[in-house]
């Protein structure tokens, strides 16, 4: 990586400090526009002007939920507002009052986007979780149904793993098995065993499902920790299995399928190949459950989560000639979709914060260093705000996967991240830093 960088791209400095306050709270003024009158999330455009012919999809909504409920907790003026109405959106236009859970999301037309996603009923907690701790009316409703239903539908305690899409009556599951909703699993998990502890175990018990609240468990949320635990073991094992490049898709028995959409690498939630972005993702997902679990064996789990980023980084990063992450590699390795998202690189701002802090090895920071570098000069959009979601392998802009700027989430956390504790998930430690 390269030396002398600017004091702004350093971690621990005071310049690197107010350069990610300065962009955290310019994400905040630029998703502002994105309640619709019912509250779900309208798509943003490149300036953040909402695209009302999309989609409002329940995890964006959730995602926005989630973000503002943060900006609320860090005192920022609106933010309150914002974040119940999504909130609104999520336990009305978006709710399934017929079926249960909520729905993929509606049309401009308000018709129901079909199917019962496990991607977007992770999200639903996260944002419950963060609703809940910023003290958003209604976040406890949300919360209480959100756990029920994964509980329900999602989660698989004989197999210590999620499965994926449901159709709209949840009558007919699918026999696709992703690691995607499973990360996004271990982040709601997390987040949920954060949220609960801050409650009288009298109350957290409400919030589990009831075969769980009776287990002999010396606190509510430790219910969570340990099935993110099971989960984040099969991972290993998979990663392991597979040069630490993690397989995305399997069969309903959970075999990997390798091959999956080779005929459509760039597929935004299921590409071909292994997804450089996701191991750095996890990585720092695994780093948090070892701090948090107390797991005789965390140094164990931390050398694995440093293997996993460091084949991702080693894979994907600069690897073609231009600065950047690439989307997508094959199993050796190869650069298959060479597009840059903005979320793998505010994933690696992510990781090499939480590991330099963890492990103390300045490499981390330097990785750190060059992110924020290539963040700064490439990847935020100055002109209009936020980040641009897809760069071409030149860095050039691109929206054939990620047109506009469809929400917050991953920007917005790799501003706060960096500086907070490293072993809860991020909408506790800011409510714990801000008490």
């Amino acid at each position: 990586m390269a030396d002398n960088m600017k004091d702004k791209y350093i971690i621990d400095t005071h310049e690197n400090r107010e350069f990610l306050k300065k962009n955290a709270q310019s994400l905040l003024d630029f998703g502002r526009r994105f309640p619709s009158p019912g509250g779900g999330s309208y798509y943003l455009s490149d300036d953040g002007t909402p695209w009302k012919d999309r989609n409002r999809e329940t995890w964006i909504t959730c995602r926005m939920a989630h973000v503002y409920s943060i900006g609320s907790m860090m005192g920022d003026k609106g933010s309150r507002e914002l974040a119940s109405a999504a909130v609104r959106g999520l336990l009305g236009e978006l709710k399934d009052k017929k079926n249960g859970g909520w729905y993929a999301g509606l049309t401009k037309d308000d018709e129901i986007v079909p199917l019962k996603q496990c991607y977007a009923h992770a999200f639903v907690i996260l944002a419950a979780t963060s609703a809940y701790l910023a003290g958003v009316e209604g976040a406890d409703e949300l919360l209480k149904d959100a756990l029920e239903t994964y509980d329900r539908f999602f989660w698989n305690e004989e197999e210590g793993l999620a499965c994926d899409t449901w159709n709209t009556e949840f009558s007919e599951l699918d026999d696709y098995r992703g690691l995607n909703a499973n990360m996004h699993t271990v982040e709601a998990f997390l987040a949920a065993a954060d949220c609960l502890d801050t409650m009288s175990q009298g109350i957290a018990r409400s919030f589990v499902p009831e075969h769980d609240a009776k287990a002999d468990l010396h606190n509510a949320g430790d219910i969570y920790r340990i099935r993110a635990g099971r989960i984040i073991d099969r991972v290993i094992g998979w990663a392991e299995d597979n040069d630490y490049r993690i397989p995305e898709h399997f069969t309903r028995d959970w075999k990997p399928d390798l091959d999956k959409n080779r005929e459509k690498p760039d597929d935004p939630f299921k590409p071909y190949g292994a997804t450089p972005g996701h191991g750095i993702e996890w990585a720092r997902l695994i780093s948090q459950w070892a701090c948090a679990s107390g797991v005789q064996t965390r140094e164990t789990y931390i050398e694995t989560a440093c293997k996993l980023y460091e084949r991702a980084v080693a894979d994907a990063w600069n690897t073609d000639g231009a600065e950047g992450i690439v989307y997508t590699t094959d199993w050796y390795g190869r650069p298959v979709v060479r597009d840059r998202m903005h979320w793998t690189l505010a994933e690696a701002i992510n990781t090499s914060a939480v590991l330099f802090r963890i492990t103390g090895d300045r490499k981390y920071a330097d990785d750190y260093s060059a992110f924020m570098k290539y963040l700064d000069n490439t990847v935020l959009d100055h002109k209009t705000g936020s980040w641009f979601h897809q760069l071409d392998e030149n860095n050039r802009l691109k929206g054939t996967v990620w047109p506009g700027k469809s929400d917050l989430y991953h920007a917005f956390q790799a501003m706060l991240i960096p500086y907070l504790k490293p072993d809860v998930s991020i909408a506790r430690a800011v409510h714990d830093t801000d008490k």
